[in-house]
């Protein structure tokens, strides 16, 4: 048996390598052995994380009569959805084009051109309600290819043609106004679970890209209703089971629209967008609740997810090992029995623990499996002892470490730690934690180092990204659109936070890649460059998944970036880029949540900000903390030395771009936004500008908390 995939970096292919099926990886050699062989290709696609990816192969993937006759009458390729998010996009648009659902473990068949005809997701070992089994499957499909080849070329030609034919143009008009983004917000407000918080029902998703939009969108209008859904949905899911009451951090979804159970996987991306909202709502408002958990995610990120190089994994899976030996279980790391708590904590101790983390103790009253409850923080309204109740988690954490822990898949996707450098360098700042601010930066460091690839700075060449990496090794896949535009968004953020231009050089880099290879006609974005592999159809999609799609998160950098540079070509990308969230926007908001975001910068300005002074001087430090602590929505942040001769002018209405574009020919890691601001009276000083147009300088944080109030725009 071939074991082809022993060779691959991925852990979720490395999981498949000893499987009894002939696995195959994504390559052109497995196509041309099915046209050699004359047989369909079985695609199957994963994570490593997904409980159901598991479970089929248990079931299926290992079961030597299941094998043989995918052996026999197929070629099987394998595929990482994490590091093909390009090959997942194609076939998953065909498997909910022809089914009305998708999901992983994604199954579709092939002709050997690579042209889908038969489509589903899991399948069971045997015929299970209305499903027919994965081998009645098998034979179905065999025995098409071999009796109705006809058929079957005339469904593949169709379903290829058609996702071919599905290119988008960049809608006309530009950016939403403000009468497009109040719609979304009506529509929203229509979706929203005014009971248990969040949007929709079972599953149910934390869509931390709209709660980002509503904090925005009640910054930039005062609108009570915007900011009650993100409190009441952010203080549901952290009481909730989906977050982690012991170890901090949440997992991918709730199961029921309470939050009670979770599918217990707990993501990078989840994580990183989730914390960040959660320090934005603390920003709003002073949440102590928001502060807690946004700091405790933080730390479950370094702590968990961290790898030896500076990066940080995907995923934790959702099953492991029961403690008890009981064999591998979903949500077995994470649940508790009565007795579980009595063993750790004793009896006093373990009643207090059932009434303050929602464990019933009647094993029929338990809100998992088996008798076995996931930790909540019900709302009581009962009194606790402080001490007892960290006594009491502190225990518990330390025995549940003692538990066989979750397989991490350790491989660093490129885009999602964009995301946590953004979360950790924000969270660092705005509550005085150098530690995290660090992490991001040694994040970033690997990416330049592993994952950019040409174009460092040389002229004429473009630079590139890949994918992952794993183990300090770049792997073989090109990054895509979310890649450039994620990890622009931190390299972004660590120039506000940092003050150091090198981050906005290098995020100046990501966005003119995406103008160069990922741009279509009109403005339109495609998820892959113009250089990437051909699939049978350049896959393109401008709505949000679990996280921001390509498109809207590379649109929200190139506005922010042009707002540090005063460049029109990437303001004018981003507004039309942002043309297609003002049609798509009040219809279904919950799927452009970022691009909404977006919009609400572009409405607000953004504000820019530039904090000028001695990096040794506490005033220019405290000035250069209000700045970030402003809920300005989108705003950019420069912090630096002064530049320029003589004393400040009061307002003008000089153009910002003549003075981003004086830094740009001199230095190439110089901040234009910092160009030309001198002291105020030999003191540290701040810089207001909104759509060309700056306001007098302050030296007070009151000052200039006043300018970046939304409600007070400066003047000119």
């Amino acid at each position: 048996m071939a074991t082809r995939l022993a060779h691959e970096t991925s852990p979720y292919l490395l999981q498949h390598a000893d499987n009894p099926v002939d696995w195959w990886p994504w390559s052109p050699a497995a196509f041309e052995e099915a046209r050699r062989r004359d047989v369909p290709v079985l695609l199957s696609v994963g994570y490593a994380s997904c409980h159901w990816c598991h479970v089929m192969a248990r079931e299926s993937f290992a079961d030597e009569a299941t094998a043989a006759e995918l052996n026999a009458g197929f070629v099987s390729i394998k595929v990482d959805r994490e590091e093909r998010p390009d090959v997942d996009a194609v076939y998953m648009e065909a498997v909910q084009a022809a089914t009305g659902q998708g999901g992983w473990p994604m199954t579709v068949f092939l002709t050997p051109d690579a042209e889908p005809f038969y489509f589903g997701t899991y399948f069971p070992p045997r015929p299970r309600g209305g499903m027919p089994s994965f081998r009645q499957v098998l034979q179905g499909v065999a025995a098409a290819w071999a009796d109705r080849r006809g058929e079957v070329a005339e469904v593949a030609a169709r379903v290829a043609a058609d996702l071919a034919g599905r290119t988008l143009g960049a809608a006309a008009g530009g950016a939403p106004g403000a009468a497009e983004v109040h719609g979304a917000l009506l529509e929203l407000t229509k979706e929203f679970d005014a009971v248990r918080g969040g949007f929709g029902g079972a599953p149910k998703f934390p869509q931390p890209m709209v709660l980002e939009f509503l904090l925005r969108h009640h910054a930039r209008t005062g609108s009570a209703a915007a900011l009650e859904m993100v409190e009441a949905t952010c203080e549901a899911m952290a009481r909730g089971g989906i977050y982690d009451q012991l170890g901090g951090g949440f997992a991918r979804y709730s199961v029921d629209a309470e939050w009670v159970v979770p599918h217990f996987e707990k993501m990078l991306y989840d994580n990183a967008l989730l914390a960040r909202v959660y320090a934005h709502l603390w920003r709003a408002t002073g949440s102590e609740l928001a502060r807690r958990v946004a700091l405790e995610t933080a730390d479950f990120m370094v702590r968990e997810l961290r790898t030896e190089e500076g990066g940080f994994a995907s995923a934790l899976d959702a099953d492991s090992d029961r403690p008890d030996g009981g064999g591998h279980a979903e949500g077995a790391y994470y649940v508790w029995t009565p007795g579980e708590l009595r063993e750790v904590l004793g009896a006093e101790d373990a009643a207090l623990a059932g009434t303050y983390y929602g464990v019933p103790g009647a094993p029929e009253a338990a809100t998992f499996e088996e008798g076995a409850s996931v930790l909540q923080l019900p709302d009581t309204g009962t009194p606790f002892d402080a001490g007892r109740i960290a006594s009491v988690r502190e225990r518990l954490t330390a025995a549940r470490a003692e538990r066989p822990r979750p397989f991490r898949d350790d491989k660093v996707v490129t885009a999602w730690n964009g995301l946590a450098i953004a979360a950790l360098a924000e969270i660092g700042a705005y509550f005085d934690r150098p530690d995290l601010v660090d992490a991001a930066v040694a994040a970033a460091d690997l990416l330049v180092r592993v994952h950019m690839t040409d174009g460092a700075g040389g002229p004429g060449t473009v630079a590139r990204l890949v994918r992952t990496s794993r183990g300090g090794a770049a792997g073989d896949n090109a990054g895509v659109l979310e890649d450039y535009g994620d990890v622009a968004e931190g390299f972004l953020t660590l120039t506000a936070v940092t003050g150091e231009g090198t981050w906005l050089h290098l995020a100046g880099l990501m966005l003119d890649t995406v103008l160069d290879r990922f741009r279509g006609e009109g403005g339109t974005l495609f998820d892959t460059a113009d250089d990437a592999e051909r699939l049978i159809r350049r896959p393109q999609d401008p709505t949000d998944n679990p996280t921001p799609s390509g498109w809207t998160a590379s649109a929200a950098a190139l506005l922010s970036y042009a707002a540090y540079t005063g460049s029109e070509r990437h303001r004018e990308a981003a507004e039309e880029a942002l043309g297609i969230v003002a049609k798509l926007g009040p219809r279904a908001p919950r799927f452009v949540g970022w691009g909404l975001a977006a919009a609400e910068a572009a409405l607000d300005g953004p504000r820019e900000v530039a904090v000028v002074g001695s990096p040794e001087d506490p005033r220019r430090a405290e000035l250069h903390r209000t700045a970030l602590l402003s809920p300005a929505p989108g705003a950019v942040v420069a912090a630096g030395p002064p530049s320029g001769r003589g004393e400040a002018q009061a307002a003008t209405a000089e153009p910002a771009g003549a003075r981003h574009a004086a830094a740009l020919p001199e230095d190439p890691d110089a901040v234009p936004l910092l160009a030309d601001r001198p002291l105020v009276d030999g003191a540290p000083a701040a810089y207001v500008c909104r759509r060309f147009v700056c306001a007098a300088p302050v030296t007070g944080p009151e000052e200039l908390r006043a300018q970046l109030t939304p409600a007070a725009p400066p003047q000119g």
